[in-house]
């Protein structure tokens, strides 16, 4: 998901003082012709004049701190963009100004481990979500994010039932005004050490048994590429359960290039042919011309 480990977060201050150097030069300055196709993409053989547009696709925030919001709705939307990635929701108007919508947003649903499976966060997390859903709806935010929580020496199967018990108290809020609710998956090898919801076997029983519409996941391709593999299969089995997903290069977090390991348009092909109508959202963390590198990320998923 979204809070790096100490060793990334470091390389992303660097990170991000280059890309405020470049904007206060106009060096990331994109032209009002500019389109996404004009770039040039990963290797793709007879591909590479791919013009359908199958997945909805947005870009979480957080990857580009110094840009202001307004800054990064307006060229998010210029590159095609429909939607922009965990705000909180004093954000959620800001990108409807530019014809796009917050594709899933922050709405009280713990932390990323201190959350469902802690039976004393549920109260509170129900309270949170009975305030954020409706005003989320009115918003026209699709998802709200939630967590599983750590371990802290917990067993898979008490955290299970206990998470599973805590969605039962939000699904019909939920289900209600027409938002879903989305556990992230997130990697406990590198990332999130201790972190409960880490393969995704659990995290469908977790869903599944909850039996909601309104309660999926989200499904992180960096953190279970980490974590298990066998992407396209899981993805395809069990995308009834999923309500929206997140990208970033493995290893690193960083472009979805040829120097990583996923086959990003092997996996976008099998998720577009399921005909899923939630989000694909960029996650990664650029090493690069940073707006350039969402442009080719964005041209490399339109299959």
């Amino acid at each position: 998901m979204w809070l790096p480990s100490t060793s990334v977060r470091l390389s992303r201050r660097t990170l991000l003082g280059s890309i405020a150097s470049a904007l206060a030069a106009g060096s990331m300055a994109l032209p009002s012709t500019f389109r996404s196709s004009d770039l040039p993409t990963q290797d793709s053989g007879s591909d590479s004049k791919r013009t359908t547009r199958r997945l909805r696709q947005s870009v979480a925030r957080w990857c580009y701190a110094k840009l202001s919001l307004e800054e990064l709705c307006a060229k998010s939307a210029q590159l095609g963009l429909q939607g922009i990635d965990l705000l909180n929701e004093d954000e959620w108007e800001i990108p409807k100004l530019h014809g796009m919508i917050c594709s899933i947003g922050y709405g009280g649903g713990g932390e990323i481990g201190d959350a469902l499976n802690r039976p004393e966060n549920h109260a509170r997390i129900e309270a949170a979500f009975r305030r954020t859903i409706p005003l989320a709806a009115k918003a026209g935010v699709e998802s709200l994010i939630t967590f599983s929580g750590n371990r802290k020496g917990m067993s898979d199967e008490e955290g299970a039932r206990n998470t599973i018990a805590g969605l039962n108290r939000v699904k019909r809020i939920a289900e209600d005004h027409g938002v879903t609710i989305c556990m992230e998956l997130l990697n406990s090898k590198r990332d999130h050490k201790d972190y409960m919801c880490d393969h995704s076997a659990w995290g469908f029983r977790v869903v599944q048994e909850v039996n909601s519409p309104r309660v999926k996941l989200l499904y992180d391709i960096y953190h279970m590429q980490i974590m298990e593999g066998d992407l396209i299969s899981t993805i395809v089995e069990n995308i009834n359960w999923i309500g929206h997903f997140h990208t970033g290069g493995v290893p690193g977090r960083h472009e979805l290039d040829n120097d990583q390991e996923v086959n990003w348009i092997g996996v976008m092909r099998a998720i577009a042919g399921t005909n899923f109508k939630g989000f694909v959202a960029h996650e990664f963390i650029p090493v690069r011309d940073p707006l350039r590198s969402l442009a080719e990320a964005i041209q490399l998923c339109n299959v």
